[in-house]
């Protein structure tokens, strides 16, 4: 997004000058995340989950490139690998369980992110384009996370390829030779875990990939805001440096201190006990679960216990694992509300917190056995999950009233004094 009062880069010094001729780095930087890029005003701490997930994209990368150089991705050694990383190599224990527990940071800081867009329409037009990349980036989060689960090949390593590859073998006529094709073979084994460790090893570059596309198209209609009004003058903006790196560093600090906490103090709270076993083809484990981020949709693919139209349930549990994330892609157009942000909307604030209930029950749901009563839990809470997107949310946007927005960013900052206004455009 381009403004007018931006401030521009305007290098002194000779280096720099030639530096900026040849390859402008320092001026994409400076009007990336400097003081070149002016950002709403009113933006509060739930924007500063970009730049953590951000973080923990980084500090994933960083942990499994060394982790990467000692594991051995064989059947036969895999699991006493892993050990040889906890117990033999220098720091080891540190960046194995900085990189697991890293995992879980990254997909709490990203649902917070993605419930932040929910709540407040960073979904809507002009910033479409930025959503739908940041729901790719989630796919391929997923990906990446469920193949360096199995890499450690322990007993819920080997039984969740299993259970999950297995899957696709619902799938009429295709799906078992796609199943095949996964695992190189008919079951979980060398084959598996040697594409399995290159995928989870090149896929997080890729999801770099994207995170750049995110950012280039985020920048192009520019932040969104709390209000959901969009920028009108100078005076509704603050340059990025050093108003918000400095709040996304006091995020960034707290973030850190929970993260370490975990790291130093539980750091297998978060794991299953049964991956320290080694894995057993032959001993099939009382609750086969996947790993916490995965309990929503793994409740959904649960929930549906008999045939549909003489659809197979195993087939209706897999589509409706797959649609339960493939609706956020429609959700601009789902969603069709001119008002954004949910601090206006009194109607689908109340049906925002019912969701945020469901998936809370899907959460644990998820993880709990597969019996009764948590069945019919899964199921009422997967009926809901759909009908709030395909149902509730467009009802919504026909049926409210939405409160009155205020005329501009500074007038919901600084309430309407013109004075005060005044004092801000100066």
């Amino acid at each position: 997004m381009s403004f007018p009062w931006a401030n521009h880069y305007t290098p002194s010094h000779p280096v720099m000058k030639w530096m900026d001729e040849k390859l402008p780095l320092p001026r994409l930087v400076y009007n990336a995340v400097g003081a070149g890029y002016p950002v709403p005003r009113n933006l509060n701490y739930m924007w500063n989950f970009g730049v953590l997930a951000g973080f923990c994209l980084m500090l994933q990368i960083v942990t499994g490139v060394i982790l990467a150089m000692h594991y051995a991705a064989n059947a036969g050694v895999a699991f006493a690998s892993t050990e040889h990383i906890m117990r033999d190599v220098n720091w080891g224990w540190m960046l194995r369980y900085a990189h697991a527990n890293g995992a879980s940071a990254f997909f709490v800081v990203v649902y917070l992110h993605i419930f932040r867009g929910f709540y407040f329409g960073s979904y809507k037009a002009p910033r479409e384009m930025i959503w739908l990349l940041g729901v790719v980036i989630f796919l391929l989060m997923m990906a990446t996370a469920f193949m360096g689960y199995v890499l450690p090949w322990g007993q819920m390593s080997f039984w969740g390829a299993k259970v999950i590859t297995g899957l696709f073998g619902a799938i009429p006529v295709v799906g078992e030779p796609i199943q095949q094709w996964l695992l190189g073979g008919f079951a979980p084994d060398n084959a598996a875990l040697n594409r399995f460790f290159s995928l989870h090893f090149l896929l997080p570059f890729v999801i770099a990939g994207v995170v750049i596309l995110h950012i280039w198209a985020l920048h192009i209609p520019g932040s969104s805001n709390p209000t959901g009004v969009e920028v009108k003058s100078e005076s509704d903006t603050v340059p990025f440096h050093p108003y918000y790196t400095a709040k996304d560093g006091f995020g960034l600090g707290v973030f850190l201190l929970i993260y370490c906490a975990f790291l130093f103090f539980m750091p297998n709270q978060l794991g299953h006990p049964d991956n320290y076993i080694p894995a057993n083809p032959l001993s099939t484990p009382a609750h086969i679960v996947p790993e916490w981020y995965f309990w929503p949709f793994y409740a959904i693919l649960r929930a549906f216990t008999f045939d549909i139209f003489f659809i197979p349930a195993k087939l209706m549990g897999v589509l409706a694992m797959f649609s339960a994330i493939l609706v956020w892609f429609f959700l601009p157009w789902l969603d069709n509300s001119p008002v954004r942000s949910g601090h206006y909307r009194p109607m689908f604030k109340k049906f925002f917190w019912i969701l945020v209930i469901d998936m809370a029950v899907l959460f644990y749901c998820g993880g709990a056995p597969a019996e009764e009563p948590f069945v019919m839990m899964s199921q009422i809470a997967t009926a809901y999950y759909f009908l709030h997107f395909l149902v509730v949310l467009p009802l919504v946007a026909l049926m409210e009233k939405p409160k009155p927005l205020p005329f501009s960013i500074t007038e919901a900052v600084l309430g309407s004094d013109d004075a005060a206004k005044l004092a801000a455009k100066s």
